[in-house]
């Protein structure tokens, strides 16, 4: 029972009932857009019905859980395989919802005490235990490979699926949403903060918020390419199945390349990546591939242009921060913040945005067998050349950007 609020306060209902609706809308959402993704990818033709396991299993993905590859081939044979990647169009989704579920009782609030928000999030997370061990343990299945006369000879019929590190998946699932409410708390201008916090509200607040709407107007962009290239060019599945399980992969991590920063992969088998065709020729190399603006233009000089569009999308965001913040704020303090803010963004890039997945099948220990039975692909950044552009490029952007708010304010205070 919540306890009644001390008068002129107006009572936050955040109790179970709305925490369970938070927690399903969340799992509700991110489980549509991961199976109208999948479906556009044509997942539904996967056998032994595994559409709804593996519909389960991006979810798992998405909020930060192991999903591992598995599976095994006999005395003859070996399988070796592994997985890791997060479709963050899944991940982008589910914060959404749950970030709008937990502000929604805290609106028109001034303020809050640490141990009633605590207890509101506490809800939550106490509904979202038991949902990861289920969808961790839903997430799980295998299939058998066809090997043709090859495998009728031998007698072996390799089998592979997925599976999952349910104590890994319960570790970072609830990571996941601890970072998700604390995100939503920071970000949101009329949710209150309790008085130990009230501190940040001035030097964190507007960062966050640019940050994120930064994030947000990128993937923006992105979708609205998308849906014209899928419109003039064709092949509207394919880019659907982008736009619903990968488009923030695809566009967060152009933000960073324009930036100046380096990534380091390779593309070897079946595999591909959701992303234009020079990203792709690039990391199709016999070795691993370095990815940044230079080797980009030898493949199409039109990648130039995400300067400009960084330019202009981070000058944006370093106005809305200045713009947000208090008027005594010094031009420095906008820098210091908008490059540390610029890095930690940077930073979760980095981390969430690595693709790593390789997996083969090697008959009587003669190596890996072709035809489509091997491959490898990964993505990897180099984390000193990211953090170091994003930390220039917040202080320049940031000083410029509170240059044009305090112009703007000038005006608006002479008329």
């Amino acid at each position: 029972m919540n306890a009644s609020p001390p008068p002129g306060r107006v009572a936050a209902p955040h109790g179970w009932s709305q925490a369970l609706v938070t927690v399903v809308a969340g799992l509700v959402g991110m489980g549509v857009v991961a199976a109208l993704g999948l479906w556009a990818a044509g997942g539904t033709g996967l056998p032994d019905n595994g559409f709804p396991r593996v519909v389960v299993a991006s979810v798992v993905a998405a909020v930060g859980g192991s999903v591992r590859l598995a599976g095994e081939a006999g005395t003859l044979a070996d399988t070796r395989a592994g997985l890791t990647v997060m479709p963050l169009s899944v991940t982008l989704a589910g914060a959404l919802i749950i970030a709008a579920g937990f502000l929604r009782p805290l609106r028109h609030r001034a303020v809050t005490g640490a141990a009633e928000l605590a207890g509101w999030a506490a809800r939550i997370a106490a509904l979202w235990l038991p949902a990861l061990i289920g969808l961790a343990l839903a997430a799980r299945q295998i299939f058998t490979i066809p090997l043709g006369d090859i495998g009728d000879l031998l007698g072996v019929s390799p089998r592979i699926g997925y599976t999952t590190d349910l104590p890994l998946t319960v570790l970072f699932g609830m990571l996941w949403l601890a970072g998700v409410l604390l995100l939503a708390l920071l970000v949101s201008r009329g949710a209150p903060l309790p008085n130990r916090l009230s501190r940040l509200r001035e030097p964190v607040r507007p960062a966050a918020y640019a940050m994120v709407a930064l994030l947000l107007a990128y993937v923006a962009v992105g979708g609205v390419i998308a849906l014209v290239v899928a419109a003039t060019r064709g092949h509207p599945a394919e880019t659907f199945a982008v736009i619903l399980l990968g488009l923030p992969n695809l566009v967060w991590l152009t933000l960073t390349l324009g930036l100046g920063a380096t990534w380091y992969g390779r593309v070897d088998g079946p595999f591909a990546l959701p992303m234009p065709r020079p990203l792709d020729e690039v990391l199709r190399t016999p070795g691993t591939a370095t990815l940044n603006l230079r080797t980009l233009a030898a493949h199409d000089g039109r990648v130039w242009w995400l300067v400009a569009v960084n330019t202009v999308l981070l000058l944006a965001a370093a106005y809305v921060m200045a713009a947000r913040s208090p008027a005594r704020t010094r031009l420095w303090q906008h820098a210091v913040r908008m490059a540390v803010a610029l890095a930690l963004t940077v930073l979760m890039i980095c981390l969430t945005g690595r693709v790593s997945a390789h997996y083969g099948l090697s008959l009587i220990g003669i190596g890996d067998l072709g035809g489509g039975l091997s491959g490898v692909l990964f993505l990897t950044p180099d984390l000193g050349t990211a953090l170091g552009a994003a930390a220039v490029w917040g202080l320049a952007t940031g000083f410029v950007g509170a240059l044009l708010a305090r112009g703007v304010r000038r005006r608006i205070r002479a008329g």
